[in-house]
């Protein structure tokens, strides 16, 4: 093995600095998570208009991820990090500024949606790196430690920091404290992530052949039926963890009596529980099977686990202990959906880079739908019934993963749902 394929447990060591980045960006990028919405309401919104704003905010990252992918090898990664770095401290000082800061309710949709394009850019690039440094059969656990790094950011610091700092100075300035965090997330990026491979095949084509390229991000939907399923699996895969963070703030705080602090200390857990399966599970997937993995660890767990998010805190009130037991749950069936990133390349080996941006439009779209769906049922069928649409998305999720073909490398049986092969690398 070179010095450049060295490993940790799955974690490729010369990409060590990206994945130092992703975390510290990510934590800035979660401060808002888990309370923004509650916020947003406090400033004397309704939670439908809340939940409007997260979803605007979805949209614009599912356009970005969409095109992260290509965008990445036709640029390359890094300056696709770069420009995304800078679109969202930008936009992050307007929308507090102007925005929050105003309580100004169109110009919070339009700065907080345009900053929405901006961490994609960021984040998504980083997995056209991985899966250009990394060999085909250490895709899994290196993907793995991605999503892992990506959980101590957004879930664990980014909520864990700001449920100490609210008490302390209030939302707004622990807001602002954000924008420091991403700055230095971004400059590790940009001054230290440099000895890596990038697609130079594609960095000389013409005006026309790189909008073919981006074309290609869509019509792997109609043309590849494995990408079209994938596609609704990762969509469907994220939407607990996004809707819950819009709903699940007004229902545990306002209807449970849980303080901002406690309901951002339970996230914080169900986030830490991603940091070790995200791991667990990318390592496991090798063994046992990309789809086996997803399909009934994935789609089944968080059915399960995302019913009793709700009930159990509903049946035992405020108690502390008891809300931590659905988090946990939650928190490690989310991650078994982490050997999706390996699967979309695997299914287009010849156009990489577009089958990441179908994959990246997918959690884009998780991001958009899993408010959306909060902003049409909420006024109807109120909390109970946002997570009922969710648990059936997930049983859905589990019928499709039933028709995906994906070959996969170090898999030598042929189990329903997966059609493997022996040693690809």
């Amino acid at each position: 093995m070179s010095k450049n394929n060295k490993q940790w447990m799955g974690l490729p060591l010369n990409l060590i600095w990206g994945y130092i980045a992703i975390a510290i960006f990510m934590t800035g990028d979660g401060f808002e998570l888990a309370f923004l919405s509650h916020y947003i309401t406090g400033l004397g919104f309704t939670p439908s208009q809340a939940s409007l704003a997260f979803t605007l905010y979805g949209l614009a990252a599912a356009l970005a991820a969409w095109v992260s992918g290509v965008v990445a090898e036709l640029i390359t990664p890094q300056k696709t990090m770069f420009i995304g770095f800078v679109m969202w401290a930008i936009f992050h000082v307007l929308f507090l500024v102007f925005g929050l800061g105003q309580a100004n309710y169109s110009l919070i949709l339009l700065f907080y949606g345009i900053r929405g394009f901006a961490y994609p850019l960021f984040l998504y690039s980083f997995i056209v790196i991985i899966i250009h440094n990394v060999s085909t059969e250490k895709s899994s656990s290196a993907l793995g430690w991605y999503w892992a790094v990506y959980s101590v950011g957004i879930g664990v610091a980014g909520s864990y920091i700001p449920s100490f700092t609210i008490p302390l100075v209030g939302e707004m300035t622990t807001l602002w404290l954000a924008l420091a965090f991403c700055v230095v997330g971004g400059l590790i990026a940009l001054f230290c992530l440099n000895d890596v491979k990038v697609p130079a095949n594609k960095l000389n084509l013409t005006t026309k052949e790189k909008l073919g390229e981006l074309s290609r991000a869509v019509t792997l939907l109609y043309t590849n039926r494995n990408i079209l399923l994938s596609s609704f699996v990762r969509i469907v895969n994220t939407l607990s963890l996004f809707g819950f963070a819009v709903v699940m703030p007004m229902m545990f705080v306002d209807e449970l009596g849980f303080t901002t602090s406690e309901w951002l200390q339970i996230w914080a857990v169900f986030f830490f529980m991603t940091i070790v399966f995200n791991i667990f599970w990318g390592i496991v997937a090798e063994k046992m099977g990309w789809m086996r993995v997803i399909r009934w660890f994935g789609c089944l767990g968080m059915a399960a686990s995302s019913m009793a998010f709700y009930y159990i805190p509903q049946h035992f009130g405020h108690n502390f202990a008891m809300a931590l037991i659905p988090a946990i749950a939650l928190g490690a069936f989310v991650a078994a959906f982490v050997p999706m990133a390996a699967v979309f390349p695997a299914l287009e080996p010849n156009h990489t880079g577009a089958a990441i941006s179908v994959y990246n439009l997918s959690a884009g779209l998780s991001n958009f739908l899993a408010p959306a769906i909060a902003v049409v049922l909420l006024p109807y069928f109120s909390t109970i019934g946002v997570v009922i649409a969710y648990t059936v998305l997930y049983l859905l999720a589990f019928v499709c993963c039933r028709y995906i073909h994906v070959e996969q490398p170090g898999i030598n049986t042929k189990a329903a749902g997966v059609r493997t092969s022996v040693n690809l690398s």
